[in-house]
């Protein structure tokens, strides 16, 4: 005897072995054998064999019209051999009880289950909703039929287009879109980004990257509301004597902080540093504040930035030169012939900003000779290089001492192996296309006016950290354990020693225009200067504040994207550079070996990448570049000759700590193993 029984929402048919009161012993046709609750079986018979019967009763549940089953149907419950007797014939075949038992089990939205092989009829509303809904899912299914064909075809449908960075990057998993998207790839067998680009979904390079960064990052876009700069309403005193003055990059518009000299040949030297301070007029919870929290702080890249303040704000505190700004000012006085630290002050002030000097104007010229002999002329420098000379000398005396200091708290000397790269984009205002004419040039880490500005912005994080945990104040530090490999960079709310650059503590807080965590800095370091001892009362934020906290997580994930992102960028605008001038050789170095391939750094461009073949850690070699992708920022070489005898480790060893990322496949979200279509919630 055979039986048809329901399993796991499934009929199945099958030999009876034995039986007993309550269950059933079957042989199915795979061999298998199951038991089957008495109550589960819904057909006993002879013949033909399940699988015929299954087979016959499909086709003709396939035939069977579903609306006049429904119109015709008892009002209560039913078995399915009422349905088949009114259906088919009063005395309905076997293969008609098992098409009629199919019919209305794989259709819900006309009859609802009421228990094994009984059903009752849905409501007509019920049905026509239903109805409505499996027509819109057919022409959806066409559409996305439509769509996928068109993009293995070659071309990009509009709707897919104006998807592109949700399909690849966030989702939604049952949009046409999206799956006209997966269909296609699988059916074409490309990758699904490889599929689009073939498409030309993607113009261009340049712009892939930059709108998939907003897409994650500025979904609304980068514009600010409407703000105005709040006044400054405390009567600051003018710091009377000082003449300060900023070094930063031509480009650089958010100038946070300055530095003074006073006293040279007196035997107590007083350096000033003044940072820019919006924190005394911006207030937390403010919509100023809203804005600059939601940013973090400002995205750099080649060419463009997106700034975490309004340029208005900016302009209203930034250290402009020519006027007298309101600043925090930390003044260290030190014995000028020993450069001891003598001791710090903090004040809250206006500062007179006679100069804003930059980089990119005066390298050529403050070189470490000029800055430590007199006698070397001052030749071709700038004016305003020729009469800051004492005090720009005195500063470089001066860090050249604190960076030794710092290295004997390290336990070993800062080298700075490797130039910091600036890229300049030839005739570019405002956001790039991607098709500029990219320069990129160096400058040597450790460059007399670089040393001077990070000297002295270490001195007063570390200094006002300290400060702050001195008088129980909360902050946003940085610390690292130990040089140990694989010890990082950590942020936390107390003071804790930085052994990456040799201090106690550090907090930043030099560039609160820029910086979030600096401008929170500030309004502690506000409040320290204002009230003492008494300070970590009035302070916005106390000891264990959740706020603060959730300060701290939100921007070590935004500055981590952030930085990620601009290394990106600069790793396009490298690999555009090798495109545009011709350049496929380059002399490079192993910093990596593994199996059948080593990791090399370019000598002379910022570009780490892979290279075929065996090489030695440290090796010196000449390697042809292969072929460009700019989707995935990615390059490989092949080495054409080994160019040392014996390999520089040393060349390697200490290079600043940053790594460099090999760029490779773009993470997409994208899955391929999706099932073809996620059935809509049909009510039944």
């Amino acid at each position: 005897m055979f039986v048809l029984f329901e399993e796991a929402g499934k009929y199945l048919g099958g030999r009876v072995l034995s039986e007993a009161e309550a269950s059933a012993q079957v042989e199915l046709d795979t061999g298998k054998r199951v038991k089957v609750k008495a109550a589960n079986i819904v057909l006993r018979f002879e013949k033909p064999s399940p699988s015929e019967l299954i087979a016959e009763a499909r086709a003709l549940a396939a035939t069977m019209d579903l609306d006049l089953a429904w119109e015709f149907s008892p009002e209560g419950e039913f078995g399915f051999g009422d349905l088949a007797a009114d259906y088919f014939q009063a005395r309905p075949s076997l293969a008609q009880q098992a098409a009629a038992l199919f019919g209305l089990f794989e259709a819900p939205h006309y009859f609802r289950r009421a228990g094994k092989g009984r059903f009752k009829k849905a409501p007509a509303e019920i049905v026509q909703q239903a109805l409505v809904a499996i027509e819109k899912k057919k022409q959806v299914a066409a559409q996305i039929a439509d769509w996928a064909k068109q993009l293995v075809e070659g071309t990009c449908p509009a709707p897919v287009r104006d998807q592109l960075y949700k399909i690849l990057f966030k989702p939604d998993k049952n949009a046409a879109e999206y799956r006209a998207v997966v269909d296609a790839s699988r059916a074409s067998q490309r990758p699904p980004l490889e599929l689009l680009e073939r498409a030309g979904a993607i113009d261009s390079a340049y712009q892939f990257h930059w709108k998939r960064f907003l897409f994650e990052n500025f979904p609304k876009g980068t514009a600010f509301p409407a703000l105005q700069a709040p006044a400054i309403t405390d009567a600051l005193p003018l710091a009377e004597g000082v003449q300060a003055f900023s070094i930063d990059d031509s480009q650089t518009t958010e100038i946070d902080d300055a530095l003074s000299v006073r006293g040279l040949g007196s035997g107590t030297v007083v350096v000033g540093i003044h940072i820019a301070a919006p924190g005394l007029a911006l207030v937390p919870g403010s919509a100023i504040d809203q804005v600059a929290r939601n940013r973090m702080s400002t995205v750099y890249m080649p060419g463009y930035k997106i700034t975490m303040l309004p340029d208005d704000i900016v302009n209203a505190y930034t250290l402009q030169e020519g006027r007298d700004c309101p600043a925090v000012s930390l003044y260290a006085t030190f014995d000028e012939a020993s450069l001891a630290l003598k001791g710090t002050e903090t004040r809250l002030e206006r500062v007179p900003i006679v100069a804003n000097l930059r980089h990119d104007q005066l390298d050529a010229f403050v070189s470490e000779e000029w800055l430590t002999d007199p006698s070397v002329p001052n030749g071709d420098a700038p004016t305003v290089a020729t009469q800051l000379r004492e005090p720009l000398s005195f500063l470089f005396r001066l860090a050249r001492s604190l960076k030794a200091q710092r290295e004997v708290v390290r336990g070993k000397p800062e080298n700075f192996n490797r130039p910091d790269y600036n890229f300049r984009l030839e005739g570019n205002v405002g956001e790039p296309s991607g098709e500029e004419k990219v320069s990129i040039s160096t400058r040597r880490r450790g460059a007399p006016l670089d040393l001077i500005v990070a000297e002295a912005m270490i001195l007063a994080n570390s200094t006002w950290g300290s400060w702050l945990g001195e008088f129980g104040v909360p902050g946003l530090y940085r610390s690292q354990a130990s040089l140990a490999p694989g010890v990082k960079v950590r942020m936390g709310t107390k003071p804790a020693p930085h052994a990456g650059i040799g201090v106690k503590s550090y907090a930043w807080s030099t560039s609160p225009l820029r910086r979030y965590t600096d401008l929170v800095n500030q309004w502690q370091i506000i409040a320290a200067a204002r009230h003492g001892k008494t300070a970590a009362l009035a302070a916005p934020f106390k000891p264990k504040d959740a706020d603060l906290f959730s300060i701290l997580s939100g921007f070590d994930a935004a500055y981590s994207t952030y930085n990620s992102y601009q290394a990106g960028m600069e790793r396009f605008w490298t690999l555009k550079y090798l495109q545009q001038n011709g350049i496929t050789e380059l002399d490079a170095t192993v910093m990596k070996d593994f199996p059948n391939g080593a990791l090399v750094r370019a000598d002379n461009l910022p570009l780490v990448f892979p290279v075929a073949g065996q090489q030695e850690r440290g090796a010196h070699v000449r390697v042809k570049l292969g072929e460009i992708d700019e989707i995935a920022l990615d390059v490989h070489g092949t080495v054409l000759a080994r160019l040392d005898a014996a390999p520089d480790t040393a060349a390697i060893e200490d290079d600043g700590g940053d790594e460099e990322e090999v760029a490779g496949p773009i993470a997409i979200a994208v899955d391929l193993a999706d099932s073809e279509a996620t059935p809509d919630n049909v009510p039944a």
